[in-house]
């Protein structure tokens, strides 16, 4: 049963999960595409859990952040960028403040999260799915004939209109 989501509120959020090469960013860079075609704004949410340096050594932002800003922002016309310090490895929910003018969330990664996901698994790469026993699993993209034990949905790697269309549909979004 699709979940209606009211326009005054948080957007949906989807967590893309899978192993290591099998695909994640790929995928999410069509999806993007293809709910952005259909009008729909699309953020992100990227998980690193190794961390990660937003702007290059030595550039103005970086160095401010070396220097010890606690909150670096960088601003233009088009884009906004923040880094900042937290006390604690933060979850698509309490980053989902940051999304008021979008439709949906699109997350890689937080596999462990109790969040609707949708699995890419390639039997070619790894052995065993990840979320066999996951409620919150939506789906299962795989290029393998089946998808295997307790996968509500299967679609193939490059169904990425039947992807946007069970999103779509599921969340009952508009754009």
């Amino acid at each position: 049963m699709p979940n209606k989501q009211p326009k005054n509120t948080t957007p949906p959020i989807v967590t893309i999960v899978g192993n290591s090469g099998s695909g994640k960013t790929t995928l999410l860079e069509k999806l993007i595409a293809e709910l952005k075609r259909r009008r729909f704004k699309i953020g992100t949410i990227k998980h690193d859990v190794h961390g990660f340096e937003m702007d290059k050594p030595g550039k103005d932002s970086w160095r401010h952040k070396q220097a010890g800003a606690v909150t670096t922002i960088i601003t233009s016309p088009r884009q906004i960028g923040i880094v900042k310090d937290v006390n604690h490895d933060h979850t698509p929910n309490e980053l989902a403040a940051f999304f008021t003018e979008t439709d949906l969330i699109l997350c890689e990664g937080f596999k462990r999260l109790p969040l609707p996901k949708m699995e890419i698994f390639r039997p070619e790469i790894h052995s065993s799915r990840l979320c066999t026993d996951d409620k919150h699993l939506l789906a299962v993209i795989s290029d393998a004939a089946e998808c295997g034990q307790n996968a509500p949905r299967c679609f193939g790697l490059n169904a990425v209109q039947e992807i946007a269309e069970f999103l779509i549909e599921h969340f009952a979004l508009t754009p």
